[in-house]
Parts: C-alpha cells; structure tokens; sequence
C-alpha cells in the first residue's frame, strides 16, 4: 500500500503552520480519580489540579477540598483516572517515524510471509530504493540470517535494504549489495561483520558496523521527508500517552527537525536529547549543554555511545563464548582507551554520558570507566548505562557506585527470554535483565521501550516490569521472577526515574505544586488493573504543559 496519503495528511499540520490549541489561562481539571508517585515513591490519590498560564501547577485538589470559584476556564473530567504522562527512558524518535513511514516486517512470522509482503510493497512504491525493517529470523523460527537471494525473489529490480527489529543488523539484496561496491575482498570493519557465503562473498546480513557499508549509500531524507516522519513519531507517542522520551543517538538533521517543528509551534511533546556521539553534541549544543527550549520541550543535555552490538545478533560482547556459537564472544565497538577518552571530552563540557552496553564484557567495560572517571569528574554526574541487559552478577554492586543509572526496557525480556537462553545457557542468566538486583544494589532505574525496536507503548512495558511476563501471559510465574519489581516501581520506572535519568525530576514525572501541567486520562485505573488489562490501557486524553496535546476520536 502507498505511503503517500498518510505523507500528506502527516504534512497537513505543518503546511498550514498551525499551532497546537493552547490553554494559556488558569484553569482548574476536576473531577478525577487522580493518582501520582510523591517524591518518595509512594502513591498519592487526588480529585482535581490547577494549572496556571505558563503550564505548570499550581495546586493539587484532595477530595472535599474547596474549588476556587473563579478560575478562567475548567473541565469536569466525570471521575475519570489522571495519571502524570509516561517517559520513555530511551526511544530514537526519527527511527519511529521512519519506521513509520517505511515497510514494517515485524508482525511477519516466517521468511516466506515477510518476502510476501515486501513483494507487495515494491509493487505498490515506484522508488529508488525499498527500505524497511523489523524483521527478526528468531521469531520466524529460521535457524540462521536471511539472505540476499531470497531478497531478491521479492524485489530484485532495485537496492533493497531492511535493518533488524534491533537495529543492529540489516538485510539487503544483490542490488544493494552492488550499489555499495562490497565483494568478497571488502573486509569487516571494526565492531562489525560482513555474514558471508560462498567464496567469502556478501551473503546478505550486515551487523552492526558493517551496515555502514551499505548504508552510506542509501539517499537521506529530505527536510520534508524528515518533518513527516517526526509528525508520524509524535502522533504514535502522544495516543499512547508518552508525554517525554529521551532521544538516544539525536543527529544533526535530527536537530534540525525539533528545532523546526519547534519553530512552527508544532512541538507537542517533550524530547530529552542525547546527541550522537561527542562530535554531534559540540556541534548542535558547543560547550556544555544547551538550555530548555520551547518551554521546555527540548534540551541536548548528554551523549550517546555505543559500546557493543546486540544480543540477537550475536553482535553484544560477552566475557565468554555464545552458548550456541563456540567461538564468537560477539563485538566490542571500543577499546578501553577510545571508550575513557570519548567519554572524558564529553564530560568535561558537563554533557551526561549515556553508554550502549548488552554483553557482560561492554557492561564490565563501561563500570570500569566510570570508576575511573569518577575520581576526576565530581558532582551529580548520573552516568547512565543503556540496556545492561546481561551483567556478570559479581559487576551487579558497582551500578550502586558512582550515581550510575540502569536504563533498561522491560519488554526486551518477554522479547528476548527464550532467545536468552539459547545464547547464555541457564547458567549464564543469573545478571540477565536484573532489574530488582539494581534497585537491590543502590542503582536508578529508568525504564523505556527502545522504540522503535519494540513498541512505545509504556502499558506493556509497565506490565511485564512487575510480572515478567508477555503479552499472552506466559511463562507461567515469569521469566526469572526473582527479577520483578513491584508495580510502583515498575511506574517510578516510567515517570519518576525516567525524568530523573534525563535530569528532569523538577519538571516531569509527577502531579504536583510547580510541575508541569503533562498528563493524561485514562480508561481504567492503572493500580486496580490486572496485568492483560493494563496492557489494554487506553489513553483518552494526553495534555502537556496545560494544552491537549492528543485527544481520542
């Protein structure tokens, strides 16, 4: 089916420069069977707010309280739930929007059913290239990568290029393949690998730093392809009720498009930056970094760095061979000395340093930074470690030193659990997804969804933080359950220590006196709801800084 209609209905909005309906007024929401986290983690229960002109708080209603009496405008709500917007501790907001607006292998099951539906996609799109992604041959139970071949039964006529539901491997055809000049001779990159076939030659999969091979090839988004993609990203978050994310790898084109869209008042939601790389950030935010904009709906205030690849892959580096591949400990992207040395030229300018770790050997690795760069670079650094999926129990204590935060996605396990195992083995599973042995050993856990390797949506990943389970509720008891927090922190995971991780705790997170006015209605009550039934949790209304940003029809 064309993309084309959903391009020009996305674009509308922008081509006719019209703001968001704005509340730029005191006001008073009542009626509401509201519910926060206070500043200690405990849940508070409230009936209405008030809101003041610059969209903050200015008073939290108990029941029996008395209203004010003039106020300039108010809404009964009719005792609807009010929880404060959800964070996503770490998303990639244009990698939404592009997946949005590009073919989506992840719903397919087999090889067969995703080269059906790339077969009627490149029927229906004319263009140079067929881009896409979301495929993951664990899930269609296929024993091995992809290959350009097959790519080539589906769409053989033009390059064709699809990256993994990780991100962190992409599957091209002949076409591309040739369009990138990569032959037998083409040798890995560093932190990357070429999956080859007969002769040494390409056999289709690119991981991690060898899709840069192909990729610099593909022909970037224009502007206008960038503002649709972004306006697709926001719209997706705000009917899910994520009210901030924070943007894990912003470039500069990123930039350029929140910046725009800020411009023409079309920022509805809130962006947390962490720029691509130390070169990214001196280039958008200079020497530190750069202040709350558009009332504070964007800031670039940290760095992202990746340190290994991905568990599915094989691509996350580990202290000992893959259980299912004797010899391969997966790929370290940087040495000791390129990982000390990024991150001391990003904080020197007082960027927070947020570093990709999945493989014990990366998680051990980027622990060891911290420790050393900590006895020069003092203060509330909140070092952050992305994803610490598997983590030698014996390195579990250190994420308690040094202020280091876990940023850790909850639906990766019900994801990965079976594929997990198969890499590991049972007896390598003791730090995997360690969630309760973080808050156990001092750590802050912020919680996200990775989108868009998984989906946004925070009820699923609020569900499986307390129950370990997926969506269909297996396995029964969950998955290591010594793991599971409980659903208070599985929802600190996704307001409090989300807005804490990104240095927003005085801004977002909660509903309370001088926070902004971020929060949503619901159709149940989150605290009440059974685990499948929170997972159906839909948002009604979503409202950030006092305007209704999302509104269901």
């Amino acid at each position: 089916m064309s993309k084309l209609p959903l391009l020009a209905r996305l674009m509308a909005p922008l081509l006719a420069l019209a703001p968001p309906v704005t509340a730029r007024a005191d006001a008073l929401i009542d009626n509401v069977n509201g519910m926060t986290l206070d500043d200690k983690g405990q849940v508070t229960r409230f009936t209405g707010l008030m809101m003041n002109r610059d969209g903050k708080i200015t008073y939290v209603l108990k029941s029996g309280e008395r209203r004010p009496k003039k106020v300039d405008w108010k809404i009964d709500m009719g005792g609807k739930t009010m929880v404060p917007g959800m964070i996503d501790g770490h998303g990639h907001v244009m990698g939404l929007g592009a997946q949005l607006l590009r073919l989506d292998l992840s719903d397919t099951n087999s090889l067969d059913e995703a080269l059906a539906k790339i077969r009627i996609y490149a029927a229906a799109n004319p263009t140079k290239w067929i881009l896409g992604g979301g495929w993951n041959q664990e899930r269609w139970k296929l024993g091995r990568f992809p290959t350009a071949a097959e790519l080539d039964s589906a769409v053989g006529d033009r390059p064709a290029w699809f990256e993994r539901v990780d991100g962190h491997a992409a599957w091209a055809n002949s076409r591309a393949i040739a369009a990138a000049s990569v032959t037998a001779a083409t040798k890995d990159p560093n932190g990357g690998r070429i999956e080859r076939g007969t002769g040494g030659r390409p056999a289709g999969v690119f991981v991690d730093a060898a899709m840069g091979l192909v990729a610099k090839t593909i022909p970037g988004l224009t502007p206008r392809e960038q503002n649709a993609a972004f306006l697709a990203a926001q719209e997706k978050l705000l009917s899910l009720g994520v009210t901030a994310a924070a943007d894990m790898g912003t470039t500069q084109p990123d930039w350029l498009t929140y910046r725009r869209m800020g411009d023409l008042g079309l920022l509805k939601f809130r962006i947390l930056s962490y720029a691509s790389g130390v070169d990214t950030a001196l280039a958008v935010a200079g020497q530190g970094p750069t202040p709350w904009l558009y009332a504070e709906r964007l800031r670039m205030g940290g760095i992202k760095l990746y340190d290994d690849g991905a568990l599915g892959s094989r691509g996350a580096w580990l202290k000992a061979d893959y259980a299912d591949a004797p010899g391969n400990k997966g790929l370290p992207f940087l040495t000791d000395d390129q990982l000390l040395n990024n991150m001391i030229r990003g904080a020197m300018d007082g960027f927070q340093i947020a570093v990709h770790a999945i493989g014990d050997r990366a998680n051990q690795q980027v622990l060891d930074a911290i420790e050393v760069l900590s006895e020069t670079y003092k203060g509330d650094r909140r070092w952050r470690i992305e994803h610490a999926q598997i983590v030698d129990p014996n390195d579990l204590p250190r994420f308690g030193k040094f202020g280091t935060i876990a940023s850790m996605q909850p639906v990766h396990q019900t994801s990965d659990m079976h594929m997990a195992e198969a890499r590991l083995g049972e007896a390598r599973l003791a730090g995997a997804y360690a969630w309760r042995s973080m808050l156990q050993n001092g750590s802050r856990l912020a919680f996200g969804s990775d989108f868009p390797v998984e989906s946004p949506d925070p009820w699923a990943g609020w569900a499986a933080s307390f129950t370990r389970q997926d969506a269909s509720g297996q396995p029964f008891g969950g998955w290591r359950p010594q793991e599971a927090v409980t659903r208070e922190q599985g929802w600190a995971g996704f307001t409090t220590g989300a807005a804490y991780a990104g240095f927003a705790e005085d801004k977002i997170g909660r509903i309370a006196v001088g926070m902004r006015a971020d929060f949503l209605i619901l159709d149940r009550d989150p605290l009440l709801a059974a685990p499948g039934d929170l997972r159906a949790t839909k948002v009604i209304e979503t409202w950030v800084g006092g305007d209704r940003a999302w509104q269901r029809k």
